[in-house]
């Protein structure tokens, strides 16, 4: 730890200064990028044509998916959400099972890298652009990823292997090498495994880290002054605060970052929770009309962006971007679970759409219909929803601001919990795909992590939104070879469910209440 402390305080010896002058390279950095990112984007995020209307194609591939999943396994994501519950509480738990860390630990570890600004942000911006209606179906496509996190959480756990130190490895990278070789396709398979690595190496960098740390920089800034505040123009200092904090907690590898999660997500989400359910029961009575607007502006067609389809496609693409399903990273926390049933940790893995869409996203929603979009006007609301998350955030707290005027602070700590728990989370997915290409050496763990809090500095210093783009570009870009495999191997999984629930209804599975 010692050595790797050392090494970590070199690198922000040597990049502190460089990020210090962040607003002079900014430029520089997106006359860079700027191209590259252009060229990735429009490769992943290209558009499919419907007369006046385009649909990123990827959106349709993670629905198409999440559809299919869902009815091929028989609603599982509503049969098997009460069994969910009790294996999550241990009821199931066996400590001489393989593994590293608890069902419910996996569950918090894996929420900690979705549960995050999105939930705040992106849902602004989503009811921003598309109107109330977008939260409906922000809330139907999360019940329909159900099933897309559980096929993927069941074969990440399956096809998992256990190194020669005890830890465990596993995800996509590894169900989709040795999974699609069973069915001799071992090419396709490892071609398929290489290109999801490489790719969620990227997002690790980037969606997963400097995102995250921007984000929770800009707010911190904001609740302590502005222009005024002592990080004004110094945000890299906080960069380096926090990459000491996510370096130590990420030395530890899945279990240290489990033993956070498993604190750190309940106690943020409950606290968010809390607090919109104050604002919400503060106006018990706008309650139904408000659920009555989100359910009219589904179907309405003269819906604030698009129409009825419009609002639709914002409502199915923020959901993406929110609980990750069909991107196949939450199945490599999964993956660590200790079981040696790998569909009783799929199903464990359904909840996290759940949790993380239909309740967080549904709460987020709620306060900003209720408040009538903060102390905002309606030209202030469109333009910081065009702006993008960054500054959506803005319409969350003004919403809040309404009835808790304090909350903004409250909500400055949320936001930087959720980024801090997200980066983390995101680190041991990115460490897997790094040390699935190039082996699970000491050195190849020491350098990833070294590289991984050199870029939480980087992120919170500069505002290249080139970099930022690259990075979400990268994530989604995992979802492209996952959902392919996904449809390979979907009757495997099929067989592997009607025999676990059939052993579970005879009480073959011992139970440990």
């Amino acid at each position: 730890m010692h050595r790797i402390f050392s090494l970590l305080v070199a690198l922000f010896a040597l990049i502190s200064p460089a990020v210090a002058q962040a607003s002079a390279i900014d430029d520089s950095i997106n006359s860079f990028m700027e191209p590259v990112t252009n060229a990735i984007m429009k490769v992943i995020f290209f558009t499919v044509s419907f007369g006046d209307l385009s649909i990123p194609f990827v959106l349709i591939w993670l629905l198409a998916g999440a559809l299919f999943f869902t009815f091929y396994y028989r609603f599982v994501n509503i049969r098997a959400f009460r069994h969910a519950l009790d294996v999550v509480r241990g009821k199931f738990d066996d400590p001489s099972h393989i593994g590293e860390v608890s069902h419910f630990q996996a569950l918090t570890a894996a929420l900690s890298g979705t549960v995050g600004v999105g939930n705040i942000a992106g849902v602004a911006f989503a009811v921003s652009l598309g109107g109330p209606g977008a939260t409906f179906w922000m809330i139907v496509a999360g019940l329909l990823g159900m099933s897309s996190k559980f096929i993927e959480c069941t074969l990440g756990t399956k096809y998992r292997k256990t190194n020669d130190d005890g830890s465990v490895s596993g995800g996509p990278m590894y169900y989709l090498r040795d999974g699609l070789a069973k069915q001799g396709k071992a090419g396709l398979g490892k071609v398929l495994a290489a290109i999801f690595a490489i790719a969620c190496i990227g997002g690790s960098f980037g969606g997963g880290n400097m995102v995250q740390i921007n984000q929770a920089t800009k707010q911190l800034i904001l609740v302590t002054g502005g222009d005024q505040s002592f990080l004004f123009g110094n945000s890299w200092i906080f960069g380096v605060v926090m990459a000491m904090v996510v370096g130590m907690i990420i030395i530890g590898g899945i279990k240290t970052i489990a033993k956070v999660t498993d604190k750190v997500v309940p106690f943020m989400v409950g606290v968010y929770v809390l607090g919109a359910l104050f604002v919400i029961f503060g106006n018990i009575t706008e309650v139904p009309a408000a659920f009555a607007l989100i359910v009219k502006s589904a179907f309405t067609s003269d819906a604030a962006y698009g129409g009825l389809v419009g609002v639709l496609i914002i409502g199915f693409q923020r959901a993406a971007f929110s609980n990750e399903a069909g991107i196949g990273s939450a199945s490599i926390a999964h993956s660590a679970a200790k079981t040696d049933e790998p569909v009783s940790e799929g199903i464990v893995a359904l909840l996290e759409p759940f949790i993380d869409t239909v309740v967080i996203c549904t709460m987020t929603a709620l306060v900003i219909v209720i408040s009538g979009y903060g102390s905002l006007d309606q030209d202030q609301v469109l333009g910081l929803a065009k702006s993008g998350d960054l500054q959506a955030i803005e319409l969350t707290s003004s919403a809040f601001a309404q009835t808790m005027s304090w909350f903004p602070i409250v909500l400055s700590v949320a936001v930087i919990l959720f980024a801090l728990s997200t980066m983390i989370s995101w680190s041991y997915y990115g460490l897997k795909a790094w040390t699935y290409l190039f082996g699970e050496s000491r050195g190849a763990d020491l350098s990833y992590k070294a590289i991984f809090c050199m870029f939480v500095v980087v992120g919170s210093a500069i505002s290249a939104k080139s970099v930022f783009d690259f990075g979400d570009a990268m994530i989604f870009a995992m979802c492209f070879p996952n959902v392919l495999g996904l449809y390979f191997l979907a009757p495997e999984v099929r067989a592997d469910l009607k025999d676990y629930l059939k052993r579970v209804k005879s009480g073959a599975i011992k139970r440990f209440d």
